[in-house]
């Protein structure tokens, strides 16, 4: 699962990408309701990312991200110095060990290029609370 979070002055977005092992890939690209910082749409992010992976039964996960202070809070090489990231880190924490395995990966910004996009495109959305929209890649 590939994931990134993007915080602008009018809005936030979170992008997720599930590959699976036969290489297929479903993309999400979700508004979040609340305006907020770069990192805690990492970390949101991310947190929807593991809630449908474990509605969908996964439960072996690779996990890639280029948000190198959210993937080192979470292998606890970083410390978590933010008040308003600690629920974000406990929470992601606690969806972890819903899974038999998980690798967590820091990969720079152009190989998450897709939840990246996917993140920005979140950001201009302009949907109500409760409101969804399907919008048509192709390739």
């Amino acid at each position: 699962m590939f994931f990134d979070g993007a915080a602008r002055f009018d809005g936030a977005g979170a992008g997720v990408v599930f590959v699976s092992p036969e290489k297929q890939v479903l993309i999400y690209s979700i508004v979040l309701s609340e305006l907020c910082y770069n990192n805690d749409a990492e970390y949101q992010s991310l947190i929807i990312g593991l809630q449908m992976a474990l509605e969908m039964g996964i439960i072996e996960m690779k996990i890639y991200g280029d948000s190198r202070l959210i993937i080192n809070q979470l292998l606890n090489i970083y410390e978590v110095k933010k008040d308003d990231l600690v629920p974000l880190f406990r929470q992601a924490s606690h969806l972890l060990k819903g899974f038999e395995s998980v690798t967590l990966n820091h990969i720079p910004r152009k190989e998450n290029r897709i939840a990246d996009a996917l993140a920005n495109l979140a950001t201009t959305l302009a949907l109500s609370d409760g409101e969804t929209t399907n919008i048509p890649v192709c390739n």
